[in-house]
This record gives C-alpha cells, structure tokens and sequence, in this order.
C-alpha cells in the first residue's frame, strides 16, 4: 500500500511539473507572438511610408519638370513625330 501511495504522489508531482512547465513554454510563446506582432505592424507602417514616397517621386508632374530644368527635355515638335503600324 505504501508504494502504490508512493508512486501515485510520483505521478501527481511529474504530472504537476508537466504543468508547470507547458504553461512556461506557453507565456514564452505567447511573448514571442506579441513581439512578432507588433515588428510585422512596424513592418507595414514601413511599407505604407514607402508607398507613399514613392508615388510622391514618381509623380508625373515632379518628373516632367525635372526633366525640362535639369536635363533641358521638351516635347517634340509634331514634325518630329513619326507613327509605325505593325506588320502583320
């Protein structure tokens, strides 16, 4: 009687640690997640900003002017023009 007591307060306590330690690994997890989570939202303000500068930089108007002020390019003349059909 005394060893089947033995071993049930064996099994209660392994069992008790078992606990102990899933709920550890758990909130560690669940810590990891959080971080994660909040790197992956800065992560889309990030793009977002991104996005943004580049349509601000790629602006037609922005980039028509820099093209007449720094490398002095017009439009062409419509005696310049020339059309090409495709061949069949």
């Amino acid at each position: 009687m005394i060893r089947a007591d033995a071993f049930l307060v064996a099994v209660v306590v392994a069992s008790a640690l078992g606990v102990v330690a899933s709920q550890h690994q758990a909130r560690k997890l669940f810590s990891e997640l959080e971080r994660e989570q909040a790197r992956a939202h800065g992560l889309e303000v990030e793009w977002d900003q991104l996005q943004l500068e580049q349509s601000t930089w790629a602006a037609h108007a922005r980039v028509e002017k820099i093209a007449r002020e720094r490398i002095g390019m017009r439009a062409p003349v419509p005696g310049q023009v020339f059309s090409i059909e495709g061949v069949k």
